[in-house]
């Protein structure tokens, strides 16, 4: 049985991701693109799909809770790429 949500096609990165439309490498790259600069805008997907991910982060309140750098720079990466496989991409 499908269900409603997948009749309706994909709607999160991480269902993005599993039916094929977005790679895990592009994934990987748009996070690293943010941490990058985070100012550099929404990234777009070869799919044609595009995510805000400072927006995201900004909208998150948890994030104020993570150190970016340092030590804690990898736990920013998990929280982030968590986040991230569940945000709604906006559709091309």
């Amino acid at each position: 049985m499908i269900s409603a949500t997948m009749q309706a096609g994909p709607s999160t990165l991480a269902d993005l991701r599993k039916a094929g439309i977005i790679s895990s490498q592009e994934i990987v790259a748009a996070i690293d693109v943010y941490l990058r600069d985070p100012l550099a805008g929404p990234y777009h997907f070869a799919s044609g799909h595009s995510l805000d991910i400072a927006r995201l982060v900004n909208a998150t309140p948890a994030f104020g809770e993570v150190d970016r750098s340092g030590p804690r720079e990898k736990a920013f990466r998990t929280v982030l790429t968590a986040a991230v496989m569940s945000a709604q991409p906006t559709a091309p």
